[in-house]
């Protein structure tokens, strides 16, 4: 008997033709797929089509297909493979790669080289309870109670229909306190970066954070379009990450206790300070990448797929944000205001450690972010932003997928290792964090990600004071030579 997996209505895939998305089950087993949609027709036409003929029988349909997201050869990501339909219906994808190309039959899988990737059945059908037509697939055959714990875009270059050029998202111009000129082009005429080893790395030594974000795009596309020679995380000669990516002097001199940048009175400094945590955050994708990538060799590809994944997300979030500060608040951009290094002091007493790193920034900071974010979003509610509320619903469904990305990999860290996965979090934490984990929880968010109760309820962190009390650790010139005193990155709403 086929079981299957409802995954959504089919009007909510007329957005875009390629979808990611990734299934969990109760065994806690991750699986990443790719949906998707050819010969694409206008909603118009589907509605036509509906009312006169059935599910069954409607041929728009019979376009969707869903594969695993990796080549089952080299591992790369297949989310910008090429697609091409011959004349006896064969769809086919066409992965073109440094090291060949490889053509895989989007129905059965096979392929002219004699791998074979793993597809999935898909239907779509009417749902009795509501009459809408809904979009479902074939679980995989091992594990049990599947469900669908991410389904988004692959990206707006798969939007249909393709959208309008428009202007860019950062400001172009700034007073004289920040500097906005970038005098480095997005690819080095010297040396550039050939692995995704050293694109991360590179980025992660950008100081200047709109050149941050340019450079982000361009090595996740190179990465997804097989357009780099490797990942590059095997090679004896793979580049390492600094201690603390450098920041602009005026971000510098602007560094300050987090207890002075803590009461957010207005939406500008609200903007400021999440767009704070953005650029860290941009930095903490890259750095897992390159700080673990290389003590790692059997890494699955999926890792640096779903982190480089995150990294854009990043990129995404800190652009929309200063977008958004530049429209309210023009005299005030990015830079000018005080910041700090709460989430890079965290990173510093991670540093050592896979499972420690995914526990406490992705597990912990980022987890703290899906409770704190609904009340920052009815802040802005309030005081009539719509703007700026719409930004932030982005964002909050972005960090649920990267809390669950946390939470894949730390279940995967936790299987090689041969321990139980709450009860190693739950010891990372007293090592590595210092006080409670804090709620009000976001519990249904929270499980979605694959946070049960059990994870965080009642835990408190342990760790010791830093030895260099009374020093400034927040000093981000500074910040690598000190143990770092955590303090949590996103504030609870008062």
């Amino acid at each position: 008997m086929l079981i299957t997996l409802r995954i959504a209505p089919f009007t909510n895939l007329l957005s875009h033709s390629r979808f990611f998305l990734t299934l969990r089950s109760q065994e806690g087993a991750y699986h990443s797929l790719i949906l998707f949609r050819l010969t694409p027709e206008p909603l118009e036409s589907d509605s036509k089509a509906t009312e006169t003929i059935s599910s069954e029988e409607n041929p728009t349909y019979k376009q969707i297909y869903i594969m695993e997201s990796s080549c089952p050869h080299l591992g790369a990501d297949l989310s910008h493979a090429d697609i091409e339909e011959y004349e006896s219906s064969l769809v086919a994808i066409e992965r073109k790669t440094r090291l060949g190309r490889y053509d895989f039959d989007l129905r059965t899988g096979k392929s002219e080289t004699g791998l074979r990737a793993c597809t999935y059945a898909v239907e779509v059908k009417t749902d009795p309870s509501d009459g809408i037509d809904k979009v479902w697939v074939e679980v995989p055959t091992s594990g049990s109670r599947w469900r669908l714990v991410e389904l988004r875009p692959v990206s707006e270059e798969f939007a249909d229909p393709p959208p309008k050029p428009t202007a860019p998202l950062l400001p172009v111009t700034a007073p004289p306190l920040v500097p906005s000129v970038i005098d480095e082009p997005v690819v080095p005429i010297n040396n550039p970066p050939t692995t995704l080893m050293q694109w991360a790395v590179l980025i992660l030594n950008t100081p200047n954070p709109t050149l941050k974000v340019q450079r982000t795009r361009e090595a996740v596309n190179l990465f997804r379009t097989g357009k780099l020679t490797s990942i590059g995380h095997k090679s004896p000669n793979a580049p390492h990450a600094p201690d603390v990516p450098p920041r602009e002097e005026t971000f510098s001199r602007n560094t300050v206790d987090p207890a002075k940048v803590k009461n957010r009175k207005n939406r500008a400094v609200m903007l400021h300070a999440l767009a704070n945590i953005e650029q860290w955050a941009i930095d903490l994708a890259w750095d897992i990448i390159a700080r673990f990538g290389p003590s790692h060799p059997n890494m699955p590809p999926a890792f640096f797929s779903d982190f480089t994944k995150m990294a854009l997300d990043e990129s995404k979030h800190f652009t929309l944000l200063t977008s958004r500060l530049s429209a309210i608040s023009p005299s005030t951009p990015y830079g000018t205001m005080p910041v700090h290094a709460s989430l890079w002091e965290s990173a510093t007493v991670t540093s050592k450690s896979l499972r420690s790193r995914l526990a406490i920034i992705h597990l912990v900071h980022e987890a703290r972010g899906l409770d704190v974010n609904p009340g920052t979003i009815e802040r802005f509610r309030k005081a009539g932003d719509a703007e700026s509320v719409k930004v932030m619903e982005v964002i909050h469904a972005d960090e649920v997928t990267h809390v669950t990305s946390g939470h894949r990999w730390f279940t995967w860290v936790c299987e090689q290792e041969g321990v139980e996965p709450v009860q190693a979090f739950r010891e990372e934490v007293k090592r590595g964090w210092r006080g409670d984990v804090k709620g009000p929880f976001n519990i249904e968010d929270r499980e979605k990600a694959g946070m049960t109760r059990d994870f965080y309820e009642g835990l408190k962190g342990e760790m010791g004071l830093p030895s260099s009390a009374g020093q400034d650790l927040l000093n981000v010139k500074t910040l690598k030579d000190a143990v770092a005193s955590v303090a949590v990155e996103y504030e609870t709403e008062k």
